[in-house]
């Protein structure tokens, strides 16, 4: 018996959306290419020490209500990132400790980065976070990279480097591969550089007791049809319906949702063909590079010197270091990411390698007890065929401008949902519900009509 919605991806954005439309009486089918639920989410347990680790996605904060009310809603509980004590900042074979967003730099670099900043946060607030080719001066913010404008910007070296900093902690990427306005518009989706980058009361507050991935897994768990490695190879869409080919057979119903990250739509053939500016978007939304590595310990030693474990570095191949540990405090869990170009550095080295790279790095941060851990946990999500990297798409100049009206726009019966789709929040777990609950409202209110 066909359903009455398929929805492509079993990620937060394609199983809140399921969830919608099962409740409103729909019946839903989901299909996910991976053998496991979760998408950019995933819990494993290490064998060692038998803790559950997040090596995807693992954050939520106060600041946003789509994924927390959900949370609520499945009978899961956060806890509190730990932040207390003093941060890291390694500059160059400089160390400091400080507190806060900013690493205590000369008076003329902070002074830099504080008009810097707010030039920036000015213009992010310019901008319409569901339609940032609307925001005045569009063209021309979407005509040049972050980059050009950091560099026409800051004054200081130091000033240029903290910019870098948060772009590969937040895109991912470097401020060259992306336009300023993009970069604008996802900070403006956190409320501005704080929101996305501080724990108490911003986007790293809190972690799923258990893992993130079991907010997929009880979505899942209450659906009745979803259907792992099922990839769609096909897709038809007539007057009536859509129909969806998989390796293991055909599915049709009256709606289809693709709740995938847009670039990996690029190689699946739809009959008739898409827009032309929704395919052309497809190709122009490259996703950042991200590796994350954890390495466990018998004891967080670092707190025993006064210091929260939160880190940056200009270095690498560890840029950004937090404190990864379970509620209880033990074992000591290290957390690094290595972003960006430093990534890309790292994708043809085997995993011994990589290992020895972030721990050195580890290291320098916060000596050599970090160099001897009962054990560690790798993931590169640019090697996830399903995925295609993390956090999530990237917007080059000439993007948001040419082609961001086709990002949401249903094609027919075909609708787009996904963290890249989401009004606000964009590439977070939050913006991957909020997408979800926007595309099940679609259809709802598209069949009613």
């Amino acid at each position: 018996m066909n359903p009455d919605i398929i929805v492509v991806g079993a990620g937060l954005a394609g199983l809140t959306a399921a969830r919608r439309l099962s409740a409103a009486g729909r019946t839903v089918r989901v299909l996910e290419a991976r053998g496991r639920v979760g998408g950019r989410t995933q819990t494993i347990r290490l064998p060692k020490t038998g803790l559950s680790v997040d090596v995807g996605g693992q954050w939520v904060g106060p600041n946003q209500p789509h994924v927390m009310a959900l949370i609520h809603e499945l009978g899961l509980e956060v806890y509190p990132t730990h932040d207390e004590g003093q941060n890291l900042a390694l500059l160059g074979d400089k160390i400091v400790r400080y507190r806060g967003l900013i690493p205590p730099l000369s008076p003329l670099v902070l002074a830099d980065y504080a008009l810097l900043s707010h030039r920036f946060e000015a213009l992010a607030r310019s901008i319409p976070l569901d339609a940032p080719w609307t925001a005045p001066d569009a063209a021309d913010l979407d005509a040049q990279t972050f980059d050009t404008w950091i560099r026409k910007n800051a004054r200081r070296p130091q000033t240029r480097a903290l910019m870098r900093v948060y772009a590969g902690a937040v895109f991912s990427a470097a401020p060259a591969e992306m336009s300023l306005l993009h970069a604008l518009t996802y900070t403006a989706h956190g409320g501005g550089i704080n929101g996305h980058t501080l724990t108490r009361g911003h986007a790293l507050q809190d972690r799923v007791l258990g893992g993130a991935g079991g907010i997929s897994q009880r979505l899942a768990d209450a659906l009745e049809d979803v259907r792992l490695n099922s990839p769609v190879v096909r897709v038809e869409q007539d007057e009536t319906g859509v129909t969806l080919h998989t390796p293991d057979g055909t599915h049709r119903a009256e709606h289809a949702v693709f709740a995938v990250p847009p670039v990996l739509l690029c190689g699946l053939p739809f009959d008739p063909p898409l827009p032309a500016r929704r395919a052309q978007l497809q190709q122009r939304l490259p996703m950042g590079a991200v590796m994350k590595f954890m390495a466990v310990y018998e004891r967080p030693f670092w707190r025993e010197a006064g210091l929260s474990g939160m880190a940056i570095s200009d270095t690498g191949p560890v840029t950004v270091a937090f404190d990864n540990s379970p509620p209880q405090g033990t074992p000591g869990v290290l957390l690094g990411f290595i972003e960006g170009a430093e990534a890309r550095e790292l994708m043809d080295v085997g995993e011994h390698e990589r290992r020895d790279a972030a721990l050195n790095s580890l290291a320098r941060m916060f000596g050599d007890e970090a160099l001897t851990p009962i054990e560690t946990v790798q993931r590169d999500w640019t090697a996830e065929p399903f995925s295609g990297g993390c956090y999530g798409a990237l917007f080059g100049p000439g993007v948001w401008t040419g082609y961001g009206e086709a990002l949401r726009a249903p094609v027919g019966r075909i609708h787009w949902a996904g963290a890249e789709t989401a009004r606000v929040w964009m590439n977070y777990m939050d913006g991957a519900v909020e997408s979800g609950e926007r595309v099940s409202a679609e259809i709802l209110g598209a069949q009613e009509g």
